[in-house]
């Protein structure tokens, strides 16, 4: 995982598995991110969004602890989705995913409030353990 360094969460310990809200335009993308959850067990997907304005819905009705968005969507960006999610939840962890390379990320990226981001070809279970150990919840 490359992009700005953040603080880890100091968030209560986590009983059960992680509640991952997935964000990507694409159902192709969404149904990869879906799989990696699934071989990962300690991460349950609990919702879809393929806009930034039905992750900010999700995001408020779901609570989950981590988020992993897309930022090229229709409407409201990944990134201001972002931004919006973590000044309302601050316990929430998003993880930016995109083909962008990380020299080639948007600047707003490194101040939207991400936790990080990870390019799509690089997710997979151990990426999401290490994004979870770095910026989740203590176990």
């Amino acid at each position: 995982m490359v992009g700005p360094a953040a603080p880890r969460r100091d968030n209560a310990a986590v009983s059960g598995p992680v509640h991952v809200l997935i964000v990507d335009d694409q159902a192709p993308f969404r149904r990869a991110a879906r799989a990696v959850l699934a071989a990962t067990p300690e991460f349950e997907a609990v919702g879809e969004a393929e806009s930034g304005e039905q992750a900010l819905e999700l995001a408020d009705e779901l609570a989950p602890a981590l988020v992993l968005m897309d930022i090229n969507m229709p409407g409201i960006s990944g990134i201001e989705a972002s931004r919006r999610i973590t000044d309302s939840r601050p316990d929430t962890v998003v993880v930016l995913l995109s083909t962008y390379q990380a020299d080639d990320l948007p600047a707003e990226a490194a101040s939207c409030g991400a936790a990080g981001y990870v390019h799509k070809e690089d997710f997979g279970p151990a990426v999401l353990r290490d994004i979870w150990d770095r910026h989740g919840r203590a176990a």
